[in-house]
């Protein structure tokens, strides 16, 4: 199993609780530093670790991530796209180019950059699964009700990458059905909460263990299970 982002947050939550289920984690960071420091504490809870450079934004790093990864394994039954970066929560009218795309590199390009380098792996498995990290704020039906808190966060670089990515979501699960591809949100859509991660200050009112709930669920799916939804910890989100 590859965690992109896997050395704070929601994904190092992620990969010790399916560390400690028994799942070899390839926990994917950025900084070497602070992926080894991660990887580090998870050895100490007894999980099988081992330590994957990636840089999503990056072809090379994708690509040597790959040839870390087969230097383990000739197969890869669970990918975790949970690297994400939130931008600068610039106004529309403000929004420029310089704002959106890096935001988008992270979010949108870098999902489909290891997807697509790790397609042979996941083709290898018995019963391959992706799990798409995305948001609430790329949802049409939540971003327009005024109900909600992020219909009035007028910003427009992370709630329209994760747009994209529900939408990078539904195209490979009807592209490829042979491998489960699955979006999340790590909230409580019904009840207006979302998860307490660095990305929001730790502002959100959920744990970030509740919030790795539907991530651990769709990442541990049985061969049977579902492909393009789009789910937080209580059930199905409106796209």
């Amino acid at each position: 199993m590859l965690i992109t982002g896997g050395n704070k947050g929601l994904g190092f939550e992620a990969a010790r609780r399916l560390g400690e289920q028994g799942w070899t984690i390839f926990l994917g960071s950025r900084d070497e530093g602070r992926g080894k420091a991660a990887a580090d504490e998870l050895a100490a809870k007894g999980v099988n670790v081992v330590l994957v450079v990636l840089d999503v934004t990056s072809d090379e790093s994708v690509a040597d991530a790959v040839l870390r990864v087969r230097e383990h394994t000739d197969r890869l039954d669970v990918l975790i796209n949970n690297a994400g970066a939130p931008g600068h929560a610039i106004t529309p009218a403000d929004a420029t180019v310089a704002e959106i795309h890096p935001v988008y590199d992270t979010n949108v390009y870098g999902p489909i950059r290891v997807t697509h380098a790790f397609l042979p792996l996941l083709k290898a498995a018995e019963n391959p699964r992706v799990v798409m990290v995305s948001s609430a704020g790329g949802s049409f039906g939540v971003v327009t009700d005024p109900e909600q808190p992020v219909s009035k966060m007028h910003e427009l670089a992370y709630s329209s990458s994760k747009a994209a990515l529900n939408m990078l979501t539904v195209r490979y699960a009807q592209a490829l059905p042979d491998i489960k591809f699955n979006a999340i949100t790590p909230g409580e859509v019904a009840n207006r909460k979302f998860a307490a991660t660095d990305m929001n200050h730790h502002t959100g009112q959920l744990t970030v263990t509740e919030g790795t709930d539907c991530i651990v669920r769709l990442a541990t799916i049985p061969a049977d299970g579902p492909t393009g939804t789009f789910t937080d910890r209580l059930g199905p989100v409106a796209w």
